[in-house]
């Protein structure tokens, strides 16, 4: 069985990843590989970030890992809070700080089109590669739901009735974006 390292201290990324790459890989976390420091994100884009995150662990400890980035992209507040997602409130990456302030951002708007989006850049023995993966949706007035993690409460993806805080674990996985782009990393990881 191949063994990987996905480059978070999120356990609930790390909990969702698992359960889709079951069975098939290994996956390791930081701790596991000696890594207790803060991973970099100084870049401007989602891509940039989860590149950076996985050069990092690649650089400094030659295993072979993926790290993923995330950000929540409102159309009426021009992709904010896009890269900044986890610290759109602030430094202490708080989820109900960062809902409050984007619900007040969208006060008085009609508009509430939005998309989350992921990338998993991917270093297999120096080699890198990246997946995409989009879910669109709505951000709806007020929370709704107790499950997932970040926005979830608030955002409800095309074609359902419910927020992804609404629906179970595995019905998330099979159409948010992180499962659309570890979809993509399972395909290119069992073709190797």
């Amino acid at each position: 069985m191949i063994e990987i390292c996905f480059a978070t201290n999120n356990p609930n990324k790390l909990k969702e990843i698992s359960l889709q790459l079951e069975g098939k890989f290994k996956v390791v976390s930081l701790s596991d590989i000696g890594c207790h420091e803060d991973i970099p994100e100084e870049q401007p884009t989602i891509e940039g970030n989860s590149k950076q995150k996985a050069a990092y662990i690649w650089d400094n400890y030659k295993v072979n890992c993926f790290a993923d980035d995330t950000g929540l992209e409102v159309e009426a507040l021009n992709g904010e809070p896009g890269v900044l997602s986890a610290r759109y409130a602030g430094p202490q990456k708080d989820s109900n700080d960062n809902i409050d302030l984007l619900l007040e951002n969208l006060k008085g708007k009609s508009e509430r089109n939005a998309q989350f989006k992921t990338v998993i850049t991917l270093v297999i023995d120096g080699t890198y590669h990246q997946f995409e993966g989009i879910a669109k949706g709505e951000i709806i007035e007020e929370r709704t739901g107790d499950q997932g993690f970040g926005y979830d409460p608030i955002f409800k993806p095309n074609g359902y009735e419910k927020t992804f805080a609404q629906i179970s674990l595995e019905e998330k996985n099979s159409i948010s974006h992180r499962g659309k782009a570890v979809k993509k990393l399972v395909e290119f990881l069992s073709s190797l």
